[in-house]
């Protein structure tokens, strides 16, 4: 073999490396959760094109278009298809190929959330009146010590199910205003720069945040790792977090039995409740920023809009 082809053969093994890194780079991107939710969407847009009999790797605009027509036809959730849609580009990123978002699907999208995006309806926030009832059906026993801490810190910090499990002892600190809790990673922050967030003291005791946090660990014994852990029959604590879905479930169970519907409500129901409670009091749009960790002002205007419905509402004391 000649200097030149085995140069050649050695150039070809390290495009074919980069290539491979270029993909794995593009996966990391992501958190797990989403990477899990974006193979779950692929595999049920390609199982859909084969049972079709119709290509999908690329796909094209009338293949591409018929699949999310039946998707709404079907009555998936408009944030469901927009996630499927986002799924489908990532994956047509990774194989080397152009995004399938051309004009013709971005009109066939509009039409969609136009018809189908009004009657979406998203589970209701944990206001800080439902909160309460919620708290008092807490049990008197080591699970209800650690199911007020998840409930006040969920609420208070505005967390995400995934952040709120993902919280360690060794980042949260006590000071004399409250907690201060590094966030090493979010949804929003997928570098992994880290985010400080701060939690108050409560003017009451049986719903100050601080308070419920320190008797978590204190009646835990906990000293290091996992905030949040399962407890087991016999009232051991584990040494391994909550999931995710734990925290929805913790949610229902109190919002049942406090007489409310369950249904209604979900792990994101503790977020939603502390921006739509803070838009209630009167709290600024930055400041429910700052807390909620949005980046996204139209997102947080949902729940300002939805905290202040009644407020100078114009259809009040007008003689009805």
């Amino acid at each position: 073999m000649s200097i030149k082809s085995n140069e050649l053969d050695k150039a070809e093994e390290t495009l074919k490396f980069l290539l491979e890194q270029k993909k794995e780079y593009i996966s990391n991107s992501k958190a797990k959760n989403t990477v899990k939710s974006y193979s779950s969407d692929w595999q049920h847009f390609t199982q859909w094109c084969k049972h079709n009999q119709l290509g999908y790797l690329p796909t094209n605009d009338e293949n591409y278009s018929l699949y999310l027509s039946s998707l709404a036809i079907e009555g998936y959730r408009v944030s469901t298809i927009r996630r499927r849609m986002s799924s489908i580009a990532q994956a047509h990123l990774v194989a080397g190929h152009p995004s399938p978002t051309t004009a013709h699907i971005k009109v066939v999208w509009a039409g969609i959330r136009r018809v189908h995006g009004a009657s979406e309806i998203g589970k209701l926030p944990v206001v800080i009146d439902i909160l309460k009832l919620m708290l008092n059906e807490l049990p008197d026993k080591l699970q209800g010590i650690r199911d007020r801490a998840v409930l006040l810190i969920g609420f208070a910090g505005a967390f995400r199910r995934s952040e709120l499990v993902s919280l360690d002892i060794e980042f949260v600190s006590i000071v004399r205003e409250g907690l201060i809790i590094q966030l090493n990673k979010s949804k929003t922050d997928q570098e992994g720069k880290g985010e400080s967030i701060g939690i108050p003291y409560g003017s009451f005791e049986e719903t100050c945040p601080v308070r419920a946090y320190i008797d978590w660990i204190q009646a835990a014994n906990l000293k290091s790792g996992p905030v949040f852990r399962s407890i087991n029959r016999h009232n051991q604590v584990s040494q391994s977090r909550l999931s995710d879905k734990s925290v929805a479930l913790i949610v229902k169970r109190y919002v049942n039995e406090a007489g409310l519907d369950e249904k209604l409500y979900a792990g994101h129901s503790l977020r939603a409740g502390l921006a739509t409670t803070a838009a209630m009091l009167g709290k600024s749009e930055r400041a429910i920023m700052d807390q909620t960790r949005h980046r996204s002002e139209a997102m947080v205007r949902k729940y300002i809009r939805m905290g202040s419905i009644f407020k100078e509402n114009a259809a009040s004391n007008i003689g009805l």
